[in-house]
């Protein structure tokens, strides 16, 4: 189900997914499937304030959703986003979002894998909560406005330069190893966090920040359903 706060919902069969809205405004849900996984829904919606929307997810399904803010289509679908884009249309369709963007993977099994990553940046919070699932299933999220606090080196600022709209990750905006944790920093014995990804860390502790971020930003959780909410309230 999605709604102006994203939910999803999943069991072992094919699965609603709730997908909600909690901001006083409208967002366009991304949804990118991983490798020779199905297209769910043209990849793409309107979600409106306090609206929810139910996604079907096969079983083994696995991808990514993220948020679309500040978009403008026409009755076709070609327009675009302010941030989080595919491609200049509402319907994704197997596209992924440009950075920044902070996204909520997902992995459906026997034993299903969550997390809320950062490390294509910040747009928009986002939270996976679990329902009546069987072991750790806790919280994943970030309800932090990164955009609040972020770096002046890491801004995306609106087109009157009046807002900061995003937030991009140090990887993004650099394309230093260091930050991205490739080249001799491709391992987490060589890649530990940054004061960039500290500030992220700090704000939303149960977001991964950067790509060798603490396992424990990765929850599972078996037999559940799972709510995805945008915008997400503290």
């Amino acid at each position: 189900m999605f709604t102006s706060n994203r939910t999803i919902e999943a069991n072992p069969d094919p699965t609603a997914v709730p997908l909600t809205r909690a901001r006083p405004s409208l967002v366009w849900p991304g949804i990118q499937p991983s490798a020779g996984k199905p297209i769910l829904a043209k990849g793409g919606f309107t979600l409106r304030p306090k609206q929810a929307y139910s996604l079907r997810v096969p079983p083994g399904w696995s991808g990514r959703i993220w948020g679309r803010y500040d978009c403008s289509f026409d009755a076709s679908g070609k327009g675009k986003c302010s941030t989080g884009d595919c491609g200049g249309s509402l319907y994704c369709n197997g596209l992924g979002g440009t950075p920044p963007a902070t996204l909520a993977e997902i992995t459906f099994g026997d034993q299903d894998f969550y997390d809320v990553s950062l490390v294509d940046g910040y747009n928009l919070g986002i939270s996976i909560t679990p329902f009546k699932g069987k072991g750790r299933c806790s919280y994943a999220g970030c309800v932090s406005d990164l955009n609040q606090m972020c770096p002046v080196g890491l801004q995306v600022r609106s087109a009157d330069n009046e807002h900061v709209v995003a937030c991009k990750s140090a990887c993004f905006a650099f394309k230093s190893p260091r930050f991205c944790c490739t080249g001799n920093y491709g391992n987490p014995q060589t890649c530990k966090p940054t004061a960039y990804s500290r500030i992220f860390k700090t704000a939303c502790p149960k977001a991964y920040s950067y790509a060798y971020d603490d396992p424990t930003s990765v929850t599972t959780c078996s037999s559940a359903s799972y709510l995805v909410t945008f915008c997400p309230h503290h």
